[in-house]
Order: C-alpha cells, then sequence, then structure tokens
C-alpha cells in the first residue's frame, strides 16, 4: 500500500485555478484592439496611393507603388493593433490576438505568392482582383475572433475582389479604391466609434 501523499495547499490549487480561468477567458474573448482610426489612415493612403498608381505608364510602375503601399499599410496596422492594445492593456500575441494573426496570415501570404504567378504570366489585369479576394478571405478568417464589423468589411472586399475577377477586371483600380481606400474609412470609422478607437 502506497503511503498517502502530501496535501496540495490550498493557496496552491486557488493560484492553478485562476491560471486556468484567466486562460479559458483570454482564448474566448473577442479580439477588440483592432483599430478603427488605424483602419481609416490605411484607408487614407490607399486611397494616395490608387492616385499615384493609375498615373503610372508601366505595369511595374503600377505594381511598385502597390507594393510600397503594402509595406506602409502592414506597418501602419500593425503600429496601430500596438497602440490600441496598449491603451486598454490588450495581448497581442496570445489568446485572441494569436488566433487573429493565424487566421489573417495564411491568405495574406497567398497573396503574395499569386501575385507573382499573375506577373510572371502576364496576367496582371487579375492582381487587382485578386487582392481584393484574398484580402478579404484574411480579414474574415482573422475577424472570426474579433468584433462583428471585421468579418463584415471582409465579406465586402470578397465581393469587390469576385467583381474584379469576373464583372469588371477593366474596372480594378475603381474597386480597389472602393475596397482599400473606401471599405477601410468607413469600416474604419464603425469600429473607432463603437470599440474605443
Amino acid at each position: 500500500m502506497n503511503p498517502p501523499s502530501d496535501p496540495i495547499p490550498i493557496s496552491h490549487r486557488a493560484m492553478e485555478d485562476l491560471r486556468f480561468i484567466r486562460q479559458t477567458m483570454e482564448n474566448g474573448n473577442t479580439f477588440t484592439a483592432v483599430p478603427g482610426w488605424g483602419g481609416v489612415a490605411l484607408g487614407i493612403t490607399a486611397l494616395a496611393a490608387t492616385a499615384i498608381a493609375v498615373s503610372q505608364g508601366t505595369a511595374e510602375g503600377w505594381l511598385g507603388v502597390w507594393a510600397v503601399e503594402a509595406v506602409v499599410a502592414a506597418a501602419l496596422g500593425a503600429w496601430a493593433i500596438e497602440r490600441k492594445a496598449r491603451r486598454f492593456d490588450l495581448p497581442v500575441l496570445s489568446g485572441t490576438g494569436r488566433k487573429v494573426l493565424l487566421g489573417f496570415t495564411p491568405p495574406a501570404l497567398a497573396g503574395i505568392a499569386l501575385t507573382l504567378a499573375l506577373w510572371q504570366t502576364g496576367t496582371t489585369d487579375l492582381i487587382p482582383g485578386a487582392w481584393l479576394l484574398l484580402y478579404g478571405v484574411a480579414v474574415v478568417s482573422g475577424g472570426t475572433f474579433s468584433v462583428r464589423a471585421v468579418p463584415l468589411m471582409g465579406v465586402c472586399f470578397m465581393v469587390l475582389g469576385a467583381l474584379a475577377l469576373f464583372l469588371a477586371p477593366n474596372a480594378g483600380d475603381i474597386l480597389m479604391a472602393i475596397g482599400f481606400g473606401g471599405l477601410h474609412v468607413v469600416f474604419g470609422t464603425i469600429i473607432a466609434r463603437r470599440h474605443g478607437g
């Protein structure tokens, strides 16, 4: 017969229970560090990029403008998320924030790979539709763990992407301005007003 083990001190058990509760709440929370005003800023930079891109005389120039805009938007978005998360003391790379990032990243990386493939094959007229569609998928996927406006915005991007691919391939610049510019401004304002900035 085994001797009885020492009882677990109640303070140790209470700490374990609190840790479990906190982790469960963190994993079940809605990610509210989505920056509304940051989204508005993304929209403004996208509108500026559209104006510059359409004035380019070559496809290379057009793609170069949008490549710079993508880097600017990624940096601005990351900064805005980190700033809002810090202001509200929210985790960004753990719990729900980690799920948002893991949901967003694969479609975004697929967009980069697809852009390179479309560029190499010379089918650059499909790039705006692919970007809008895959960005929408990324926002819906990551936004599943966020406030309701985020996945709804992603669906709107997906609709614009489908329009750009199938109905209006010559309207790619206009649809990109509506999506990356207009949708970010509209939904960014909604998120900012309803969810603290």
